[in-house]
């Protein structure tokens, strides 16, 4: 599921608030699999570069830290 939401995020250029509540109950559930950590990878750069932009306002931004080492 997370994969599909990062493929959406990428063609429109944002991350809707929908999306991004939906990415976090999958984690938060562990629900993932290895391929959508990988697309949070690539969802976390194209945040911090500007490529996609976040519907949502705030600094609840994505904990995905983790994934940028």
């Amino acid at each position: 599921m997370i994969r599909t939401l990062v493929q959406s995020a990428l063609q429109t250029g944002c991350l809707s608030v929908a999306s991004e509540g939906l990415i976090r109950q999958v984690l938060e559930m562990k629900g993932y699999q290895a391929s959508d950590l990988e697309a949070l990878r690539v969802l976390y750069e194209a945040l911090n570069s500007g490529r996609i932009e976040r519907e949502a306002r705030g600094n609840s931004l994505l904990r995905l830290e983790f994934l940028s080492h």
